[in-house]
């Protein structure tokens, strides 16, 4: 008889992640807690989970009734399993948080899996593909990514003289990063509280639906 046991050691031996169960709840105002621009990424797709934000493990799959979304999980919560409302009510009711087709409700059962993060690339809008960070305040989490280590992160980032992740203040600009150096090089003066235009980041919020500027 073929053990429980053996069988979770051959899948892990195979590198097939195992899916978790949690209970997701809706989350309606962008952040990311290592400082990755929301006017860079697709803000309807993203994972606010307990665990810290992870150098590798920065893609995850939901599946929940019998519809699933990959998420960039970007931001730390204080407990919840919450993820864009957007991404929620799609799981719940099959369709976008657009007024009409909102089902306002608490958390659901649903079962999440890391995934490669190349299976994320499509939900960053830079045109490198690469992850965008704010230059002035995501040094540490880059930093740690990179330093000696061959990580998704550390392989895969870009720095832009924006000062906050939603996009308020700064300049729509890439930096750049010296080996060894800690502080990135703009073109502009590193985190400027210039206010920032054009470079939007939207929240849907629960349960109306209405479409509003972050603050």
């Amino acid at each position: 008889m073929v053990s429980f046991k053996s069988v979770i050691l051959a899948l892990a031996t195979t590198g097939i992640e195992l899916a978790s169960a949690i209970s997701v709840t809706p989350h309606d105002q962008y952040s990311s807690s290592v400082g990755v621009l929301g006017c860079k990424v697709n803000t309807n797709r993203v994972a606010y989970w307990p665990s810290s934000v992870d150098c590798d493990q920065i893609c995850v799959e939901v599946t929940a009734n019998g519809r699933s979304v990959t998420l960039l999980k970007i931001d730390q919560s204080g407990g919840a399993y919450d993820i864009s409302f957007d991404a929620w009510n799609y799981l719940k009711t099959g369709y976008p948080a657009v007024k009409g087709h909102i089902e306002p409700g608490g958390g659901f059962s649903a079962e999440y899996k890391f995934v490669s993060a190349d299976n994320c690339r499509s939900l960053i809008k830079t045109s490198s593909g690469k992850l965008p960070f704010t230059a002035a305040n995501s040094m540490n989490f880059v930093s740690s990514c990179s330093a000696g280590r061959n990580t998704w992160v550390g392989n895969n980032y870009e720095l832009w003289n924006i000062a906050d992740p939603v996009c308020n203040h700064g300049f729509n600009e890439l930096c750049t990063l010296a080996p060894g150096a800690n502080q990135a090089t703009c073109p502009h003066p590193l985190g400027s509280s210039d206010v920032l235009k054009g470079q939007d980041v939207l929240n849907i919020l629960y349960p109306r639906g209405d479409v509003v500027d972050a603050p």
